[in-house]
């Protein structure tokens, strides 16, 4: 697999109202963008630190993944994601090396990113997301 970067570290909150008073308040980051992804059940929330960038997750319904996750686990971190090209190809050589995927292909997420998960049981208990910025090809490996 080749990793470009460390895209964002995917943060399960209750509240995001809240949360977003810790980053900004107690950290110093400045929240820039907030959105909806209707189709994960998920309202998120995204601080930037140097190329990296923090996604606070807040469950919009109680049977999303999200709320499923806070409900099983609590609140804290839920996956890391990593920054890829050719996300297509990036999925097909990680299940020819047994990797279990949650998505066979990739879906549109938040940022207008591709994404796609690969299932914690295969990856050390670390729920993994590869995305693609399709519209940004000046991103080399």
């Amino acid at each position: 697999m080749n990793l470009n970067y460390i895209e964002h570290i995917g943060i399960a909150v209750k509240d995001l109202d809240t949360a977003i008073n810790y980053y900004e308040d107690v950290l110093g980051l400045k929240c820039y963008s907030i959105e909806e992804v209707a189709d994960q059940k998920v309202k998120t929330a995204f601080f930037k630190i140097g190329q990296t960038k923090i996604e606070l997750l807040e469950s919009t319904s109680a049977d999303g993944p999200i709320g499923k996750f806070i409900e099983k686990k609590g609140e804290g971190i839920h996956h890391i994601a990593f920054a890829v090209n050719n996300i297509e190809e990036q999925l097909q050589g990680a299940a020819s090396k047994g990797i279990q995927l949650i998505d066979e292909k990739p879906r549109k997420g938040a940022e207008g990113l591709s994404i796609a998960f690969l299932h914690p049981k295969s990856t050390l208990g670390v729920l993994t997301e590869l995305c693609e910025n399709k519209a940004d090809k000046s991103i080399t490996q």
